[in-house]
């Protein structure tokens, strides 16, 4: 079924899941150095930064720019012209990757003063200095703007009157003037644009919208939030769950929408070889997508229509999307693309789009099922560098450009062909296949 974003009530805990990721215990000094002695699980958020500075570990710095930026800002501001002049380089690297990673977090004025305070206090420390930084903020600008360009894109799209809206009809609907298969017959070409689309919705998502999405506001941290509208933070994350539903939508009223049985069990074969070749490309986003708009009511009850069609491929992609085990079919091909996707020696082996909803779900749940803080006070370090393994995997996935050739028709059609709200489904069904149970009954000639 369509999804939305996720809510605790919505979804079992992931198996293999471990709320206790972190061992409570005294944790490293304040001056203790993380990478001395075995892996720890927790440390003072002082010590992550001190050694965020000096050896510039990767997930401590996922850990302290996604979730603690502020924080981090004051930090180096505070620093004394000594210790900027020691850790200069590993300073400058680390502003260097913060500002490409996480580009929205100098949306916020006060982000975007502590940067340019902390420059002026490195800058003087080396002519090079200075160079360097020019560069970070004119790519910083560059980054913001696109993103501003992005997010109004978004917004054109969700205004456009046929994208997102559904249409729903209170009457008979009226035939289509156009239908997919006039506009694409081959269904490796439309899964070929499908995954245009899911790896453009995928190039606009930045790691920092599944940490804000649900990371909550830090108790030991007595600043304000650095942002001020959580929407614009996910606005991107938020827009593909809406294309999701629309594909869902736009294969049901698809499948819906033909008078003639046999023209509907056409299309409902259609959509299944649209499936298997978005499995075959590694667009699981998609394929969970097309299964769901078979899979809902008004399409799943047009049995007569089914008996028309060939459905033996639909079972076995059914069988791959199977939520039992907590989706286990599903996560074993998705390390199998994975692991193709690390071999491979093009971009067409290297794609990889996963269920994004799931993908949302673990994450939810890791976070939601440890705490940032532990009750000393630490930071809950292992927690962290289990969301950056999750949102890396996802950070390298999302870079992959995509190898086919843009149809515009296609692509047009798929962003704007209008679709039937979910009372309008039942309809265009009733109308196809009468019903055939009182409960049926009432409810049609409650829409008509």
């Amino acid at each position: 079924m369509p999804q939305t974003a996720c809510s605790g009530t919505m979804f079992t805990t992931p198996s293999g899941f471990s709320p206790h990721l972190a061992c409570e215990g005294p944790g490293p000094g304040p001056g203790a150095c993380l990478s001395d002695g075995p892996p720890i699980t927790s440390a003072s958020l002082d010590t992550l930064i001190q050694n965020l500075v000096r050896t510039y570990l990767l997930h401590v710095s996922i850990l302290i720019t996604a979730v603690f930026p502020f924080i981090l800002c004051r930090y180096f501001c505070l620093l004394c012209y000594k210790a900027i002049r020691k850790f200069g380089p590993k300073i400058l690297q680390l502003l260097t990757e913060w500002t490409e990673t996480f580009p929205s977090d100098f949306r916020d004025e006060k982000m975007v003063g502590h940067l340019k305070d902390i420059i002026h206090r490195i800058a003087p420390c080396d002519e090079a200095y200075w160079k360097t930084l020019n560069q970070v903020l004119q790519k910083l600008s560059q980054r913001l703007s696109l993103m501003s360009q992005g997010e109004e894109s978004i917004v054109k799209v969700s205004l456009n009157a046929s994208s997102d809206k559904l249409v729903a009809f209170k009457t008979k609907p009226p035939p289509i003037q156009k239908d997919i298969l006039s506009i694409c017959n081959d269904p490796y070409t439309l899964a070929q644009q499908l995954t245009h689309v899911e790896l453009e919705h995928l190039s606009r998502i930045g790691p920092e919208e599944f940490v804000q999405a649900f990371v909550q506001k830090d108790p030991l941290d007595g600043t304000q939030p650095c942002f001020s509208d959580q929407k614009k933070k996910t606005s991107n994350l938020e827009a593909y769950v809406r294309w999701f539903n629309r594909l869902c939508y736009l294969v049901a009223t698809e499948i819906c929408m033909p008078a003639k049985k046999k023209q509907r069990a056409q299309v409902i074969e259609f959509f299944i070889d649209v499936a298997r070749e978005c499995f075959n490309i590694g667009n699981f986003n998609s394929l969970m997508a097309i299964i769901s708009g078979m899979n809902m009511s008004p399409v799943s009850r047009l049995k007569k229509t089914w008996s028309k069609a060939k459905t033996a491929k639909f079972f076995i992609l059914e069988h791959q999307m199977d939520p039992t085990g907590n989706f286990y079919n599903y996560r074993t091909a998705l390390r199998g693309a994975a692991h193709r996707s690390q071999t491979a020696n093009s971009n067409r082996e290297r794609i990889v789009i996963p269920f994004f909803s799931l993908l949302i779900k673990d994450i939810y749940f890791l976070n939601e099922g440890c705490a940032n803080r532990l009750p000393n006070g630490h930071v809950n370090f292992e927690k962290f560098v289990e969301l950056a393994r999750q949102v890396g995997e996802f950070m390298t996935w999302k870079q992959v450009e995509c190898p086919f050739e843009e149809d515009r028709a296609i692509l047009h059609y798929l962003h704007t062909a209008p679709i039937f709200s979910e009372d309008g489904l039942y309809l265009a069904s009733y109308e196809s296949e009468s019903p055939e149970n009182q409960v049926e009954k009432d409810r049609w000639k409650a829409l008509r």
